[in-house]
Formats: structure tokens, sequence, C-alpha cells
């Protein structure tokens, strides 16, 4: 029988992030995808309940939450008729108003899901993080329409710009796949130009890979291995330097960073609330810790190192 109940769930890896899953199952049917066959439909908790949870982890005294689900956006049906009784707009200001947690992160957001009002209301907020995760998978309007993707990429421009509008040194990233059955090479430029001229700050790139139960690999112009291997490589790469440039932009500033637990080589790493993966010279008072720090410079492993500063006011 198809799963209709939601059922909370939170990974306590370390004490200082959470991952607490607020809503479950998906939709949409995505040509590529088995997400709905294995989770089932889209279904969530209450407002409510959400906020008692989190008012709970703040007590253990956890410092970031990262709000996860398979559509995210979707959040708010509920019940076993699934009536669309609250919103991720709801959910996002109520959280707003919790005491105790001194960082929350939306960990994935469907563009077509993400509205004005969310994005307001991260700009806004000293608790809600300036990091977007948005998955884009194509930059091609023929291909997004082969993978039934809701939106199209002028839609996709518009949210990234809304966001660098409202917040202009948020940390962007975003999902792409490659390799799609019909994707040619002027798709593949397509998409390899249209993220090089976004300003979003770092790429997780996808081969495409065949699922069983899903409509993409019956589908004409299927891309060869080797294809998809070297478009995913050539991603990657620009990956890199978009990740490099939007740290470099940093340098200079003050921010502050929250460290976590793993100390490497007297090292102990953490991230900057735009996502900037700072590395500092090992001191326990800093671990779990979130820290006033200077950003220096990008350091050969890719990390932006950084130094103590006097506390913020």
């Amino acid at each position: 029988s198809e799963a209709t109940e939601f059922h909370p769930a939170q990974s306590l890896g370390e004490r200082t992030r959470t991952f607490l899953k607020v809503q479950d199952g998906c939709d949409y049917s995505c040509s590529f995808c088995t997400i709905p066959l294995a989770r089932g439909a889209s279904r969530s908790g209450s407002v409510a309940s959400v906020v008692e949870r989190v008012e709970k982890l703040a007590a253990q005294g956890v410092k970031e939450i990262v709000l996860t689900g398979v559509n995210l956006g979707d959040f708010g049906l509920q019940g076993p008729e699934r009536q669309r009784v609250e919103s991720f707009t709801q959910l996002v200001q109520s959280l707003n108003e919790v005491a105790g947690i001194q960082r929350f992160r939306i960990s994935s957001c469907e563009p077509n899901l993400l509205t004005d009002e969310i994005i307001q209301t991260v700009a806004a907020s000293r608790r809600f993080m300036p990091h977007f995760h948005l998955p884009l998978q194509s930059g091609s309007d023929k291909i997004l329409g082969l993978m039934r993707r809701r939106y199209r990429r002028a839609l996709y421009a518009d949210r990234v710009a809304r966001i660098k509008e409202l917040l202009p040194h948020a940390g962007i990233g975003v999902d792409v796949i490659v390799g799609f059955p019909g994707e040619t090479e002027a798709d593949f430029l397509e998409t390899y130009h249209f993220l090089n001229e976004l300003p979003v700050s770092y790429l997780h790139v996808f081969p495409y890979s065949e699922r069983a139960n899903t409509l993409a690999p019956s589908l004409a112009g299927r891309v060869p291995e080797r294809v998809r291997t070297e478009r995913t490589t050539q991603l990657r790469s620009l990956s890199e330097k978009k990740k490099r440039f939007f740290y470099e932009q940093h340098a200079g500033f003050e921010t502050n960073v929250l460290f976590e637990d793993d100390v490497t080589d007297g090292r102990v790493e953490g991230y900057t609330p735009n996502y900037i993966r700072v590395a500092a010279k090992y001191d326990p008072l800093l671990v779990g810790e979130v820290r006033p720090l200077r950003l220096t410079q990008v350091n050969a492993l890719g990390l932006m190192e950084a130094e103590e500063v006097g506390l913020f006011v």
C-alpha cells in the first residue's frame, strides 16, 4: 500500500549540526527518478510538530539544523487525505521565531517552489543562513521537457537573480545531470554556458544513470558512457572554478564560522553562513562553537583560510 503517513526523523551526527526530516515522498513524475515509487506520495507533519522537535533539539545544545525532505518545498500535505493544510513558507517563518537554534539551512528546494516569500524571509533572518541549493538538472529547455521537470531555464535564472538581489553574498549550489537521453553536444554546451553565466557557487554533477521503472531509458538518443564521463569532468571543472571565484570574492571579510568536531593535521574546519568551508588552526575552544573570523585566502586544498578577530558586538 502507498505510504500516506509522515514519520519524522533526524540524524544527530554531531552536536553542532542536525539533519531534520520534515517532509517525505514526492508527487512529481520526473522521467529519470524512482523516488515516487520508493518513497510514496508527498506528505509531512504540521508546522507545530516541527517547531516542537526543534525546541527539543535546541535544549540539547544543537547549533545548526538542516531541514531535509524528498521534495522539501512541497511541505504541507498532511493526514490520510494529504490535504494542503500549511506551506513551506509558513514553516520557514515559524522556525525563524524559535529561540535557541543559531542556524537553519534549507537542504534543497525545487526552483518552482522557492517563493519570493521564502527568499525574503531568509534575507531578513538572522537564523536562516544565506545558502540555497537549487536542483537544475539541465540548462537546456529541450532536456528539461524530456526530464518532465516543472520549470524551464528562465524561471531558474529568475530565482537565482532574486536570491542575489536580496542576498548578494548568498551561496547557491546546483544539481546537474549530464548525458541524459537525447542530450546532444549542443544541448550540453547550452547547459555549460548557462551555468557559466549564472552567479552560482558550486555544482553537484551526476552522469545520467538508467533506473528501472522510469521513462527515461526508453527515450531515443542514448548518450555513450564515455561521453557522459567527459561531460561530467567538464562540469566538475567548471564547479571548481566557480567555487574558487566565490571564495576569493570573500577574502578579507569578517564573518561567523561554526566549527565542527573533526580535527585533521592540527586544523579544524567549519562553515560560514553562506557555506564557505573554512580551515583554522586547531583550538579546542573553537570546536562546536560559532566564532567571528576574518577570511584570508584560499589554500591549496580549496579551503578558505581564516584568522581570529575581536568578538562581534
